[in-house]
Parts: structure tokens; sequence; C-alpha cells
């Protein structure tokens, strides 16, 4: 065997173990894809349940937003006319009401009197800082 004979055995069989190896890494290459589509198929069929669970629950959370929606116009509304019934009912009865009760209150004091003596006048007080002193608390306090 000659040199040249000998490189080009060296040469075919770096060929053959390179040719392998690559073999070798694109079998596991394809095995690695095949998993992986099998892997994204199964993820999709279970994702396409869950969106369409999603989304129905979005549609149905809308649906109640709407109807609560609806509701808190109708309770203001509710609101303003009770404020407004309200008013009319103070401002129609209120300032009557008001006589009526202070002219009941002045008849029961005017029967109350009328058969006995008359009240002692009330002792007279001084706001001195936001409190009420007697006045014999303020002689007391002068001299």
């Amino acid at each position: 065997m000659t040199g040249g004979e000998v490189a080009g055995i060296l040469v075919a069989v770096f060929w053959a173990i390179l040719v392998s190896f690559l073999a070798v890494v694109l079998v596991r290459l394809a095995q690695t894809l095949k998993a992986t589509t099998k892997l994204v198929a199964d993820v999709t069929d279970q994702a396409v349940p869950l969106l369409a669970d999603a989304s129905t629950a979005v549609r149905s959370a809308q649906t109640q937003l709407d109807r609560v929606d609806a509701i808190a116009t109708d309770v203001q509304e509710v609101t303003s006319n009770a404020s407004a019934l309200s008013s009319t009912v103070a401002s129609t009865f209120g300032g009557p009401l008001v006589k009526v009760a202070a002219f009941g209150y002045g008849v029961r004091r005017a029967l109350g009197r009328k058969g006995s003596e008359p009240a002692p006048a009330p002792e007279r007080r001084t706001v001195i800082v936001g409190r009420t002193v007697p006045i014999a608390r303020r002689r007391k306090q002068k001299g």
C-alpha cells in the first residue's frame, strides 16, 4: 500500500464517520421535531376549549355588568326622585308644622302657668371663653 492509498482510505473513513455522526444528529433532530409537533398539537387541542370557555365567561360577565349598570341607573333615578319629594314635603309641610308645634307649646305653657305663681326669672349668665359662668362666680372673679 502506498501512501496515497492510505490517505484515500483515511479520507474515506473520516467521511464515513462524519456521515454517520450527521445521520445520528439528523435522526435525533427528527425525533425532537416529532415530539415538538405532538406537544403543540396537544396544547392546541386543550387550548381551544379553554379559550371557548373563557370567551363564554367574558360574555356572561359583560351581560352581568350591563344589568348592574341598568340597576345603578335606576337607583340613581329613584334617589333623585326621593330627594325631590323630600324637598317638596319639607317646604310644603315644614313651615306650618313648626308653627303648629310652637303654638301648641305656647298654649301648654300658658295653661300651665294660669293656676300657679309666676316662674322665677332664670339666673343671668355670661359667656366667657366658650363657657357659661353664673353671676355669683363672676362677682367673685372681679372682686
